[in-house]
């Protein structure tokens, strides 16, 4: 394994420098190609602009721990040695992770450095990278920035005096918020548990629901992330036809539940549907909370048959739960769904919103990006040859979100750099030919006398 440099490095100047591969980002995304480069002898540099996995320790709340248990969301190299394999590790404790997983193979990292420009080499191979720290010749370039670049809010997002807007990525905790009614946009992963946790907090909540998967958290002694594994889901190719925005509801807080939407409204939740606009200081709501519920209910039903059949087939000893096939009974708000609601009236002084993220590679070149600036390539590799992306949702599977994934996408992208580094170390026989003519003779005296 080649180290080109150490952790202790990281707050030296770039200056103006030459490496083979240059590595944005030092995330999970980051920290896994860099392990695979490091095997394979790459020469390589990772810039962070931040603090390693910085997303994990200040873009998230303070709450926030892994959707998925330890023996699961962790690299191959290194466990939790702290956690319950089945634990939930806190978020300050995945960040710890990263750190401790580059010290293990001596990751090439400099922190506090961006990247603000991608340029292709005219005339010569490689990029010419700007960075807040001087400049970078690099032959090729890996963006493993990771999806949750620049939060989204809708553009129906109203302009209401007395009303606290914000995005998840920005909420921290109660506290942090004025006193009233809260109102949260998106009832993902990070909607949900952010809305159940300002309730338990004693606020009234409001929570619109569109189209989503609702997973058991376990099923017959099994974690869901488990189960997704021996039925093949991790390694599913594509995402089905329509469910494109369809957002999935899991959580590890408490110790991992199972998200029940009608639990929390029977705990005195609000349900209502998708958001649809805004006039004055009243909110509109498509009326489909009931369609999302149920729709909800059947994917979550049908991983417990495609569990059940699962261990029919292969003779598995796992206790049964029929009580996870019952189900609340509709509350008001679901018997009744609100379609609008005047939050000035309501009370309601700060509106959240879990309405996910967008990319921006703007710093790359053009040619690896589509039109609307997502990035163009296969399981990774650009269409701008050169330019390698990592830590992308469905990069190659349904898995590649997670953190696993990520290590396995990481594998196959430095494969493949590997790969045009050897054709870059090919020699025609004329060159070979000369280089063995020009090459000293080893030993003067080789033959045996009579």
């Amino acid at each position: 394994m080649q180290r080109t440099a150490s952790l202790e490095d990281r707050a030296m100047t770039v200056g103006k420098i030459e490496i083979d591969t240059l590595v944005v980002g030092a995330g999970q995304a980051g920290v896994a190609m860099s392990e695979h480069l490091s095997t394979l002898g790459v020469p390589h540099l990772v810039l962070e602009r931040s603090r390693i996995a910085e997303r994990w320790r200040t873009g998230r709340w303070d709450s926030l721990v892994a959707n998925g248990p330890a023996w699961h969301d962790r690299f191959p190299g290194l466990e939790f040695d702290d956690l319950s394999p089945d634990g939930f590790a806190p978020k300050e404790r995945v960040a710890d992770y990263f750190e401790a997983y580059a010290r293990k193979f001596n990751a090439p990292i400099r922190t506090g450095v961006e990247v603000k420009s991608v340029q292709r080499n005219v005339g010569r191979p490689g990029f010419t990278v700007q960075t807040s720290d001087g400049v970078i010749e690099a032959r090729r370039v890996v963006a493993a920035t990771g999806p949750f670049q620049r939060p989204v809010i809708p553009a129906i997002a109203p302009q209401i005096d007395g009303v606290t807007q914000l995005h998840s990525a920005d909420y921290r905790n109660p506290a942090q918020l004025p006193a009233g009614a809260v109102l949260v946009v998106g009832a993902g992963s990070s909607g949900v548990q952010i809305a159940d946790e300002l309730q338990r907090s004693g606020r009234q909540v409001y929570l619109s629901v569109g189209q989503h998967d609702r997973p058991p958290r376990a099923y017959r002694n099994r974690d869901f992330c488990w189960w997704l594994g021996v039925l093949g889901e991790w390694d599913a190719a594509a995402m089905k036809p329509g469910r494109e925005h369809v957002t999935i509801a899991v959580s590890g807080a408490h110790g991992g539940r199972t998200v029940d939407f009608r639990g929390l409204a029977h705990r005195g939740m609000i349900l209502v549907g998708l958001t649809q606009a805004f006039e004055g200081s009243t909110a509109t709501f498509r009326p489909d909370l009931v369609d999302n519920l149920n729709r909800g209910d059947e994917n979550y039903l049908a991983l417990l048959d495609a569990a059940d059949a699962y261990i029919e087939r292969n003779g598995l000893d796992l206790p049964l739960e029929p009580e996870a096939r019952e189900r609340f009974a509709d509350p008001e708000c679901v018997r009744q769904p609100l379609r609008e609601l005047d939050l000035v009236e309501a009370g309601v002084t700060t509106i959240i919103w879990a309405t996910g993220f967008a990319v921006d590679y703007s710093w790359l070149p053009a040619n690896a990006l589509d039109a609307n600036g997502k990035p163009q390539h296969q399981r990774g590799v650009s269409a701008e040859h050169g330019i390698y992306f990592l830590g992308l949702p469905w990069q190659s599977r349904r898995g590649s979100s997670f953190i696993w994934g990520v290590w396995h996408d990481a594998k196959y992208v430095a494969d493949q750099i590997a790969i045009q580094r050897s054709y870059l170390q090919y020699r025609d026989a004329d060159q070979r030919q000369a280089q063995e003519a020009d090459a000293p003779t080893l030993g003067t005296q080789t033959a045996v006398s009579a």
